[in-house]
């Protein structure tokens, strides 16, 4: 089954997918070194700086790019169910979580499936959910880095506008920093110069061991390669919202702007900067309330994107 695309209107031609890569090589290089060298304050200091602003950016662009998989009865079920989300988020109701969050993942299969395909793939999504409610802390570790994973599948969708070799090329260089880069660190290759780099941040923003525990399974001794590949993903993951995309698919925005003409041109960027101070404000406050206000309202750009990946994946009944 094809993938089902949106027609877009006609963009600039993109540059050479060799400069491209080496782009993404150079910020990849240095969001290494800061990973490795400063984990924590790599983490903490990019979500005050940047966590905001990629939210907004990032629902533009699906939700432009995407509108003919984000409309109708789809968007409406799955605003409900997030919006349960950010409740449940707000009061620290992990069960009730992860039993909407296999909402929305239902909804999304609904729409995206045909109908001979539901009744397997809902057995399936199914027996995931048992193991994640066996496992509710593995399961939140395992989200935490999944999202930072996903702009992997808008890169490789984004790529189809490329020509052959110069697609290969591009979609090498993402695998490289997506999939080899977290490989390498987890597997030790990194770790004479990985340090916790922890000073910064850890007089306002909480102990090492809270501000690890999200992105690092129970029980395992290899923390901070944890800590160190969730700090790297989550730099890269900026470059991709704040800067590529922007950039090179303005047919998103333009999308986004005639579904919401009300929020185009510089607003998105006013908005995202401005809602940042706030809760910039609020998070040298009191470091622990506003990564839980942040996260909370974050649940919208993290569970909308479910739909739209598996539209990708598996197409769009039409």
């Amino acid at each position: 089954m094809t993938v089902a695309t949106l027609p877009t209107p006609r963009t600039p031609a993109p540059p050479r997918a060799a400069l491209l890569a080496l782009g993404f090589a150079a910020c990849a290089a240095a969001a290494l070194a800061a990973a490795l060298r400063a984990p924590l304050a790599t983490t903490v200091l990019g979500l005050i700086a940047f966590g905001v602003l990629h939210n907004v950016l990032e629902l533009r662009y699906v939700a432009g790019r995407f509108a003919h998989v984000l409309t109708g009865r789809l968007l409406w079920t799955a605003l409900a169910l997030v919006t349960a989300i950010v409740g449940c988020r707000l009061l620290a109701l992990r069960v009730p979580e992860i039993v909407l969050c296999y909402g929305v993942l239902a909804a999304g299969l609904w729409h995206a499936l045909p109908r001979r395909w539901l009744a397997p793939a809902l057995a399936g999504l199914a027996v995931a959910a048992a193991v994640s409610l066996s496992w509710p802390a593995y399961h939140f570790v395992v989200l935490a880095h999944l999202h930072n994973v996903v702009p992997l599948f808008f890169l490789w969708e984004w790529s189809r506008r490329l020509p052959g070799r110069e697609r290969a090329v591009f979609r090498a260089a993402q695998l490289g920093w997506v999939l080899v880069v977290p490989a390498l660190l987890l597997a030790g290759v990194f770790d004479p110069l990985l340090a916790d780099g922890s000073a910064a941040v850890v007089a306002f923003a909480g102990t090492p061991e809270s501000l690890s525990a999200p992105v690092t399974p129970p029980g395992l001794a290899a923390g901070l390669r944890f800590l160190a590949v969730f700090a790297f993903l989550q730099a890269m993951h900026y470059v991709v919202w704040l800067g590529f995309l922007p950039r090179y698919a303005p047919d998103a925005a333009a999308a986004f702007e005639q579904r919401v003409p009300w929020l185009s041109g510089w607003r998105p960027w006013a908005l995202g900067a401005g809602a940042a101070l706030v809760l910039g404000v609020l998070f040298l406050a009191d470091y622990g309330q506003g990564r839980t206000l942040y996260q909370a309202f974050a649940s919208y750009h993290a569970y909308l994107e479910f739909p739209v990946l598996l539209a990708l994946l598996f197409g769009v009944r039409r």
